[in-house]
């Protein structure tokens, strides 16, 4: 094949979407090279055997730019991994609030370390397997991000805190695809991940028990304090904030008559403090460290489409911008289980307008 067009480097989690994207951009001439980037700690091989930072992935990630014919480089990050991904996990649960890692992993390790590994191998582009697309503003002056054409399976909340410089050098060629259009382009060129089963948890965290982590990991110790209720009532025992997170209503330890929800964690006092399911809805709250997409410099006031979780519908909303990269959120109607530490993201229409992070 006459390689036409620049050279691009593939984040290669040895899963379906990036094998299919590493055979899209092969099909349309680009000078591919696919790269993983080694992030597990070395006591998180055993945990993570199969997923996108276990070793089985890097296997398959071999396998694949084998049979497409392409380099395969094989970089250790596990150092950058454990500081701005790990650590940021923990100290969040810490500060009473409920990490987003796979915002922080593509801001600072697909987009931040692979564009260093880009440029040293002369690539103009990076490309992931993300379901979202991009295009330029109609005066050419910024790029746009946009969700997928696949509503399912969207995801360009996780891509909300990129940059211009970084969205400016990113392909995301599964935008208009949906998943199984994904497997059929892996099945045609004969691929092994074809059907590899996909995975919908945190890589580090392969069972789901945030809590075990952190723990096994040495992040976080146990600590007793009191569940209050919102009158201040001592109603139960703890063993830390950082097993907790809002919205919660299993594993509290207590008895009521109605259910219970934790609608507060205060990491000063080491309370945990539960309501009703009325106590859990808000239509007010701030987010910090912004990041605008759509704009420069936004607009005094604009209506949006606020996503405050990944699996949230999208509610409307009005924007407010304030001093120092933060915003105010009026939500038109009440939502639940505001989460701080989560992202809140704004939409017009298809277009990602920019997001910030959910104060406590």
């Amino acid at each position: 094949m006459v390689r036409s067009k620049p050279r691009v480097i593939v984040g290669m989690s040895g899963g379906v979407d990036s094998s299919a994207t590493a055979a899209l951009l092969l099909e349309q001439g680009y000078d591919v090279v696919g790269i993983t980037l080694k992030l597990w700690p070395q006591d998180c091989v055993s945990r993570a055997e199969d997923k996108c930072c276990g070793p089985q992935a890097v296997t398959d990630a071999r396998a694949v730019c084998h049979k497409l014919g392409i380099p395969y480089y094989l970089i250790d990050e596990a150092d950058e991994f454990q500081t701005k991904v790990i650590r940021y996990f923990a100290d969040e649960y810490k500060a009473g609030r409920t990490p987003n890692p796979c915002v922080m992993c593509n801001q600072n390790l697909k987009f931040g370390r692979l564009i260093d590994r880009a440029d040293q191998l002369g690539a103009e582009f990076i490309a992931t397997g993300h379901f979202a697309r991009l295009e330029k503003s109609a005066d050419g002056s910024r790029m746009l991000l946009k969700r997928g054409r696949d509503s399912r399976k969207d995801q360009s909340y996780f891509l909300f805190s990129l940059r211009q410089d970084q969205l400016a050098r990113a392909l995301f060629p599964l935008g208009e695809k949906t998943k199984s259009d994904t497997r059929e382009v892996a099945r045609h060129c004969n691929l092994k991940t074809a059907d590899k089963e996909e995975s919908m948890e945190i890589c580090f965290v392969p069972d789901n028990n945030y809590g075990g982590f952190l723990q096994q990991a040495n992040l976080v110790q146990k600590h007793q304090g009191d569940i209050v209720d919102l009158h201040g009532n001592i109603v139960g025992r703890h063993e830390g904030i950082e097993f907790y997170t809002i919205g919660q209503r299993k594993g509290l330890g207590i008895s009521s008559p109605k259910p219970l929800y934790v609608v507060e964690l205060e990491p000063d006092t080491n309370r945990v403090i539960v309501g009703d399911e009325l106590a859990l809805e808000r239509d007010e709250f701030t987010v910090d460290r912004c990041n605008w997409i759509a704009f420069a410099n936004p607009p005094v006031e604009f209506e949006a489409t606020v996503k405050i979780r990944y699996n949230h519908p999208g509610t409307p909303a009005t924007v407010t911008p304030l001093p120092g990269g933060s915003a105010a959120v009026k939500l038109h109607s009440p939502q639940r289980a505001i989460t701080p530490g989560q992202a809140a993201v704004f939409y017009k229409d298809d277009v990602v307008i920019g997001g910030g992070w959910i104060t406590r």
